[in-house]
């Protein structure tokens, strides 16, 4: 859970002017691999609106919805017919994160957070890529594409689509 608000947070983080960035919409690929030179490949959607909100839609190999509101992340799986609800910090800011992106090259920038290095790629002046390690060690990339800024995204995105027979878990 933790990797993908990392990565929602860093997804804006690469832009000439943060401040004026509101929304962002991207399609993406996520690339992880482990200790074994193993890799898994996930894809999907991304929307994301300040001030904390986000929602991860996987469409490849999996279906499943990830809607981050402020100190809450709720995890919709059609595929098991559950929703796990979770509290994150609420100190927890995205954009004052981003704007600790330093930036290493032309194209290349570098953020910290929670003792992680974040190594963020563009193309074009447009956000490309997003590398770290995770809580286990993998080598997380996420590629974006498709990317549109400031994009009026209504907030009912943000809104979870729960269907009343699912099974509900609280963490």
């Amino acid at each position: 859970m933790k990797k993908i608000l990392i990565a929602t947070i860093l997804t804006v983080s690469c832009f000439a002017d943060l401040k004026s960035i509101n929304q962002f919409e991207a399609d993406f690929t996520q690339k992880i691999i482990d200790d074994n030179n193993k890799a898994i490949t996930y894809k999907g959607h991304i929307e994301a609106s300040k001030p904390q909100f986000a929602l991860w839609k996987y469409t490849d190999p999996i279906h499943k919805n990830i809607y981050i509101q402020d100190n809450r992340i709720v995890i919709v799986e059609p595929e098991l017919e559950q929703v796990i609800y979770k509290k994150v910090d609420t100190n927890f800011n995205f954009f004052n994160i981003i704007n600790n992106a330093k930036k290493l090259s032309k194209n290349s920038y570098e953020a910290h957070y929670n003792e992680k290095k974040f190594l963020i790629t563009m193309k074009n002046a447009t956000l490309e890529s997003i590398t770290y390690r995770d809580d286990f060690d993998n080598l997380v990339t996420l590629y974006f594409t498709h990317v549109s800024i400031n994009k009026t995204i209504p907030f009912s995105h943000f809104q979870p689509k729960i269907p009343a027979d699912f099974d509900i878990i609280k963490e």
